[in-house]
Order: structure tokens, then sequence, then C-alpha cells
């Protein structure tokens, strides 16, 4: 696992430690995942065995019902499938701010080693950060983000067609690479321990028949106005499913469907990918098993988004999503901790344009709450943030839109990116995500060019309109669904 695995303090191994402790906190699932694969391969070679602890925290921004269901729902099936296997499985649900801090000190005073998972966004690498020195045993970082490790590049890749480039260059050794399908079905770990007495009257382990079948989740302080999005359930289990119908029913028609909000044609992967339900190796390898693929197929790097690999047109246009644009959002995030989510982060032409056109009329201009709402005076945008509101997810097409018309309406860029990142991350599933982010700084220039003629408010950005939305896609169905309602209530 070269450029995948850094120790984050200098804290020795431990040879009397009990056991290897496993924090699972971004790769959540215990297939295909190298985290997981590092912490089985201390365990047997200490000859001790391994704990996995799964803990949901209360203090994250956005916390809400939708959010924490989909992570507990992921956390039952692990609890299930973990009985399986000769490891203890410690599912930990934090009931109110603060209470669950002292808990990975606690069980990292007994460990040979601490392994957990490196994530680029959000609160996570503060949190690596906040406790790296503070606990007792060493901690070991993993990098599961992608097929390419975030350590590869050398450099900043701020197109797409070159961080293709280089995807490419380098793919197939990654891929040699992969995480073992199934590492617990195989293993030689010693017998499991349980987890001390002691700690687990402290620290109860998640009551899940309590907190998804009772009224668990509503005695936690977190944002109740969010309701679950119960047309995407949460857990490994629910994302193979979504994978296996993607690729039985829609990849087909992926380059002609994607785009059609009426086709509902996106594989509907990204909030298992977010939370780690789904390992991005698993997709390409199905999708390339499912073409006989062979690495002999694969043509010269040449930065294209089709004819690298020689397969279909669907199945190269899907893994270019997945090895191109959600990749490129992770390596931008790693490499500009600080500013991944700021203006800071766009290009020199698009820092230019928008503060050329920063005085600039807006034909219209919304607050944060008209936004949230959907009180505009567009239809098939008000369609679009229903959407998000109502299930957690947007089209990738209305989603663009959504972000270029939050820039139209809104008095600066600065109101308008805080505009996208507070409605997506607090409705989208797949929000709080580098990918994500990366996707809402492309509507103010990220990874794109200098677009002509300049506009009114855009200036060089790429422009995009609901009438010629309207015109080059059907939405009859869509706004059936999302269009025909009054404005949304929000909670307090």
């Amino acid at each position: 696992m070269l450029h995948r695995i850094t120790q984050a303090n200098d804290h020795p191994l431990r040879p009397d430690g009990r056991y290897v402790l496993l924090w699972m906190i971004a790769q959540r699932r215990l297939r295909y995942n190298f985290a997981l694969d590092h912490a089985i391969d201390r365990a047997v070679t200490a000859g001790v065995p391994l704990i996995v602890l799964e803990p949901l925290r209360v203090r994250y921004r956005w916390a809400s019902d939708r959010l924490h269901r989909f992570v507990i729902e992921g956390m039952r099936e692990n609890a299930e499938a973990a009985r399986s296997f000769p490891i203890t499985y410690y599912p930990y649900v934090e009931p109110r701010p603060g209470a669950g801090t002292p808990l990975l000190h606690q069980l990292a005073r007994h460990a040979h080693t601490v392994v957990t998972d490196e994530y680029p966004c959000f609160f996570l690498p503060h949190l690596i950060a906040a406790v790296r020195r503070r606990i007792p045993a060493r901690l070991e970082l993993v990098d599961g983000n992608g097929v390419l490790p975030l350590r590869l590049a050398d450099r900043q890749y701020t197109v797409a067609h070159s961080y293709r480039r280089f995807m490419q260059k380098n793919v197939l050794a990654a891929l040699e690479e992969s995480p073992q399908p199934d590492p617990l079905s195989s293993t030689a770990l010693p017998c499991p321990v349980p987890v001390p007495p002691k700690i687990l009257k402290r620290w109860p382990a998640a009551d899940f028949d309590c907190l998804l079948d009772g009224d668990g989740i509503g005695s936690i302080p977190i944002d109740h106005t969010v309701p679950a999005a119960d047309e995407t359930p949460g857990g490994p289990t629910r994302a193979a499913e979504r994978l296996d119908d993607f690729l039985s029913r829609k990849l087909h028609r992926y380059p002609e469907d994607r785009n059609h909000p009426d086709r509902d044609g996106s594989s509907g992967l990204s909030p298992y990918l977010h939370f780690g339900h789904i390992s991005p190796h698993e997709i390409v390898q199905r999708l390339l098993q499912r073409e006989g693929w062979t690495p002999e197929q694969t043509s010269k790097p040449n930065g294209r988004n089709h004819g690298f690999f020689n397969v279909s047109p669907p199945t190269e246009a899907i893994l270019d999503q997945v090895l191109t644009w959600r990749e490129i959002g992770f390596h931008f995030a790693f490499r500009h901790p600080d500013s991944y989510d700021t203006l800071d982060s766009l290009p020199d032409w698009a820092k230019r344009t928008l503060q050329e056109t920063r005085s600039d009329p807006r034909p219209f201009t919304y607050t944060l709450e008209q936004f949230e709402r959907a009180e505009t005076h567009d239809p098939l945008w008000n369609a679009a943030q229903r959407e998000i509101v109502q299930t957690g997810r947007m089209h990738n097409y209305m989603r663009m839109l959504w972000g270029k018309k939050i820039l139209h309406w809104s008095a600066t860029p600065e109101q308008a990116l805080e505009t996208m990142i507070h409605l997506n991350n607090k409705y989208g599933l797949d929000g709080r995500d580098p990918n994500s982010y990366c996707g809402i700084l492309w509507v103010l220039g990220r990874a794109d060019r200098a677009w002509g003629p300049k506009r009114p408010v855009f200036g060089s950005v790429r422009y995009m309109t609901s009438d010629s939305t309207r015109r080059k896609w059907k939405l009859d169905r869509y706004l059936r669904r999302f269009g025909a309602q009054q404005h949304l209530p929000l909670g307090d």
C-alpha cells in the first residue's frame, strides 16, 4: 500500500498491547477497505485480536436525522456482518455533545496500534489533528479515498484533462494494489476479545432497535427538521444493490440518460461513496470485469475522456466520472486543506472575472431563506431545490443549473458560495465531500476554462439558463414530481 499509510504521531508500536484498534470514521465497511486490510495485518503480525470501533458523534455541522440515520443504517449492517468474523465490532452513537470524547483515549491505552481513515475534508482532518498527539498509542492513517492514492501526485492538477492524463499514467498500477474484497473471510486473526465492561458501562454500544425502529434518533440533539431520506437508505448492502441495479438496467444508456432529469440515469452511488459504504475500487473492478477487460487493451495516456480503457462507451463514461471527476476533487482538497471550500481555490482567470463583475446589477436577488424555501421566480430552479430537500439527492444536470442561478441571483460571489455550501451540505446525502465541494466551486470556474462572450454577473464563467435546460432535456416527469408544489416550510 505504497503512499497510503502515514504515521500520525511519534508513539512506537506497543509490544504488550492487547489488541489492534481500527477507528472507522470514513470508510465505513468491512469489504474493499485499505484501513481494515492494514489493521488486520498489524493484528496478525503482533498476534493480537482486532477491535473495530465505529463511532458517530453529535458535534458536526449540519447533523440531522437524515445524515444520522444513513450512517446508523450502515452501522447496523456492519454489526450484523461482523458476527460472522473473528473480530470485535463496537458501534457507538454519541447521545449528547462531548459524551464520547474520552472513549478513543480509553481504548487506545491498551492498543498495540490505532489505525484510522485519512479523509481530506470537512471536520475529519481537524479531528485527527486534535487527537493524534493525545492518544497513548501509535496512530496510523490509511488513505482509502480513491483508486489513486492522494500522495501519488507531485503537483496540483487544475483541469480535468491534465488530471485525467495523470490518472491514465498511473491507474493500472493502482488497480493492481486493490484492497481485499473480503479480508475477514480468510484471515488468521486471534480469537476476539470483548470490549472491557467498564468501557461499555460508560459508553454503551449502539442500540439499533431503539435508534432505527424506535425514537432513539429523536432524543439526540441534532436537526430534526431534516427528515431521513427514505428513498435512499444507508448501508453496504443497499450500496451493492444500487450498483447491481445500475449495471443491469442503466449502464447501457448512461451517456444518453444521465443528463435527462426525467430518466434518472445516474448511478445513485454518491451518498454511499461519501459515507464509505462502497469502495471506488469495487465499482471500477465490477465495471471492468463486466467488459472482460484486460490491461493490454489500454491505449497510451492522452487525457481524453474516452478511448483509454477501450471498453464500451457507457463504461468509459462512468469510469471517467469515478476516476477523473470524483478523484480530482479529493486531490484538490488534500493539497489545499485550508482553501478547498473557498473562492481562493479558484483559478486566477475566474477570480479576476468575478471581481470585474462584482458590481453588476443582478436581475433578481434572494436571501438564503428564500432559496431554502424554493421561493424564487423560476419553477425549474424551485423544483431542483425541492428535490434535494425531499430526497437528499439532486439530479446531476439540475445541480449545475441550480448552482449557476444561485450565482446569478446572489449579491456577491461569496454569498453565492455560502448559499450553495449550506444548502448542499444540509440536505444532500453526498454533501460535505471533496467531490461535492469541487462541483460547487466548478459553478464559479474551478476545473473549467474561461468562456465567451462575457456576460453580466458571470463574466467569463460558464453560463447556464433554465430556458436552455428546458429546450435541451425532457422535464415533464421531473416537474410533475417536484415542480407543482407550494413553498417549503422550514423548521425553527
